[in-house]
């Protein structure tokens, strides 16, 4: 007579612990089932890499500091045969135009001695002569029939994109330099199931608490070769994007058969297939000498405007 309303409860938490276990029990079935019927392994092959390589190398930051040091520091000199792929435009303009079958010339000496020349395709006949021997540049346009000398540093891109170029540029992307003994690098693990890359970050300290990003330097986790080096202004836009590939022994120098360098601001990239190449064989003086041609137009760049003058005698030397 004294029963309680709640008596029914046990036979409840009864069912319910049955019900629990019988649907555990389902999902533990359906689970051994799963790899035969819907579970799909697939192997992830890499760039560069075979399916006999399924591990990505492992390096810390200061193995891959080194490895730009030397690098950079085995080369003192070479001269390299190169077929050219000029183009103007940018991807940020959705237009970009290429110059195919341009064969070319690059010519490099330490400290930052630089020359480069390109040939049109087919007559073969000079499309543009560039050289740098320090803070200044000079830049023939034969087809143009003007002769161009300025200072390295761009200062506002110019309309007419091949006025852009500057043997510079090419030396900062063929030649990785190392990292300043006072410089601040960050490693990135950048491996996904698409990306296997170490990612150094070049970061400088312009006031307390501020950084700049000066730079990123790509490796690749297949060989630990150098894939991509991005350089940055301070506003964080990109000045050079130079992404390298197709790793060759030049000499017994090992030495990326395939480069890409792409100069957004200024509009303007190219890409190199070595086709020849000798390292560490000199490089003479004259190889670095580039004249006025008689009767092209002199133009000097400045900060804002550039001069202009007619020139019959041929300039000295780019020292």
């Amino acid at each position: 007579m004294f029963d309680s309303p709640v008596r029914p409860l046990p036979t409840i938490k009864m069912m319910g612990s049955a019900r629990a276990f019988i649907f555990l029990s389902l999902i533990f079935f359906m689970a051994l089932a799963l790899p035969a019927c819907v579970v799909k392994r697939r192997l992830i092959v890499r760039n560069g890499a075979s399916r006999a390589q399924p591990t990505l190398l492992v390096a810390d930051r200061a193995e891959l500091l080194k490895r730009i040091t030397d690098q950079f520091n085995a080369i003192q000199n070479f001269s390299a045969t190169v077929d050219m792929t000029p183009a103007l435009g940018t991807t940020e303009k959705s237009r970009v135009t290429e110059y195919k079958d341009v064969r070319g010339y690059v010519l490099f000496r330490k400290p930052a001695d630089i020359r480069i020349i390109g040939l049109f395709p087919v007559l073969r006949n000079t499309a543009f002569d560039m050289v740098s021997m320090g803070p200044t540049f000079k830049l023939s346009l034969p087809s143009r029939n003007e002769f161009i000398v300025g200072r390295n540093e761009s200062i506002a891109p110019s309309r007419n994109k091949l006025e852009n170029l500057r043997p510079q540029h090419f030396l900062q992307a063929i030649l990785v330099r190392p990292f300043p003994p006072e410089g601040k690098a960050l490693l990135e693990n950048f491996t996904d199931e698409d990306n296997a890359y170490y990612i150094l970050h070049e970061v400088e300290e312009t006031q307390p608490g501020a950084l700049e990003l000066l730079r990123d330097i790509w490796f690749s986790r297949v060989d630990l070769r150098l894939a991509r080096q991005i350089l940055l202004d301070k506003a964080g836009n990109i000045l050079t994007d130079a992404r390298y590939s197709e790793w060759r022994q030049f000499d017994d120098f090992p030495f990326p058969k395939h480069i890409e360098i792409n100069r957004p601001q200024d509009e303007y990239g190219v890409v190199l297939d070595v086709v020849k190449m000798d390292i560490n064989k000199g490089v003479s003086d004259d190889k670095f000498v580039l004249n006025q041609p008689p009767g092209s137009t002199l133009r000097t760049l400045g900060t804002a405007t550039d001069s202009r003058d007619v020139s019959s005698t041929p300039q000295g030397s780019s020292r």
